[in-house]
């Protein structure tokens, strides 16, 4: 008998914390209400939230933890003051309202009747009660969150609230979806993560995928959740950014529920890392390594690969990157190590200068894609990689 599933939805990665040594810019909790929103890739009759304290020197307690309704909600999350729109659903634990994420754990909830259905926003808002709490964060949020003082997790709309845009404890959003669904992992770096695109357009190229999934009825239902992290590296942590790829491919994958591809677009930053004054130099053999390794784990737990070749960064200016990441790429489309390849360099590439991104495709920094470049990026991604698990 076909049953629903439970599939990871929504998710990101959480990053290392200054827990052991904070100095004056760590963000501390104090007897505040955090409220932020997740966007739901895939459709379902019932959600569960995942909560974590990954790299948390200390347990934290979390008082009171509500999910809004999206159908009411989804209206005026937008609005800076931090409303939820009310019908709020309380989360429990265990069947408790209260929950103590010890650190290192990652805690899941007891499921929630809420229907959700494709690119539907659900507010997710915490009471943490104690003072001086230091989070577990993903900071490249790009989703206006807000901080209100004491338990205003009910409260429709929140009373002094500062917005931010990062991601507190907050990890995952569990869907219980249709038989056949099944999620797509986008794991990397910066580019993954968003990073210079605009904040609150859902515009970083995993986003523009999943909406490209869902607008696709002759496909099974596929959800897209995006674990990448700014600076991260797949050999080696990057101080104050991240674990290294090796390091979190179980928790931010293999963890996940209902995961059948992983789409890999990591290893630029290793190879940059390693050319900087006092880097440790990093060979394309090294990294290739670093990808057998993770290939290996995914196809051991029935998970696909995919390899995405690394971008052009000549605006990076970093002597000596090039050739190695020529290297790389050539690897990774002839090596037949991954399931697929996505040519994402071949996609957004100057052809008058093939080291460089297109100018209309930069942002800013003229390191990153920008929104235009993200849909470019989603479009080198074919759907039908994903049509049977």
């Amino acid at each position: 008998m076909n049953t629903r599933q439970w599939i990871s939805g929504w998710g990101t990665a959480q990053q290392l914390t200054p827990a052991a040594v904070p100095d004056e810019s760590t963000i501390k909790i104090g007897n505040q209400t955090v409220r932020m929103v997740a966007r739901t890739t895939v459709a379902g009759r019932a959600v569960r939230v995942a909560l974590a304290n990954s790299f948390g020197m200390a347990p934290v307690r979390v008082a009171s933890a509500r999910i809004a309704s999206p159908r009411i909600a989804s209206a005026r999350i937008a609005e800076p003051d931090g409303g939820a729109g009310g019908g709020a659903h309380q989360l429990t634990f265990a069947g408790r309202p209260e929950v103590t994420i010890p650190p290192g754990a990652c805690l899941t909830s007891d499921p929630v009747e809420c229907p959700v259905a494709a690119q539907d926003d659900l507010v997710v808002s915490l009471h943490v009660p104690d003072q001086g709490v230091i989070p577990a964060t993903h900071d490249v949020g790009l989703r206006t969150a807000w901080l209100a003082p004491g338990d205003q997790t009910a409260a429709p709309e929140l009373d002094d609230a500062t917005p931010f845009r990062s991601y507190l404890w907050l990890t995952g959003v569990d869907v219980l979806a249709e038989p056949a669904a099944a999620t797509v992992v986008a794991f990397g770096d910066s580019v993954v993560d968003g990073m210079e695109t605009t904040p609150g357009a859902d515009a970083a190229w995993p986003s523009v995928l999943a909406r490209r999934l869902a607008a696709r009825p002759d496909l099974p239902p596929r959800a897209v959740i995006n674990m990448g992290i700014a600076g991260n590296r797949i050999l080696r942590e990057t101080d104050g950014l991240g674990a290294a790829g090796l390091a979190r491919f179980d928790r931010d994958v293999l963890a996940r529920p209902g995961v059948r591809w992983v789409v890999l677009s990591e290893g630029l930053n290793d190879l940059m890392f390693g050319l900087l004054p006092g880097g440790e130099p990093v060979t394309p053999e090294d990294l290739v390594a670093g990808y057998r390794l993770l290939i290996d784990r995914a196809h051991a737990h029935g998970i696909r690969m995919i390899g995405c070749t690394l971008l052009p960064v000549g605006g990076a200016g970093i002597d000596g990157l090039e050739p190695l990441r020529q290297d790389v790429n050539r690897w990774i489309r002839d090596s037949g190590a991954f399931d697929a390849v996505v040519d994402q360099d071949a996609a957004v590439r100057d052809p008058d200068d093939p080291a460089r991104v297109r100018r209309d495709l930069l942002a800013h920094d003229g390191v990153h894609p920008n929104d235009e470049g993200h849909r470019v990026l989603a479009g080198t991604v074919n759907p039908e990689l994903f049509r049977t698990t």
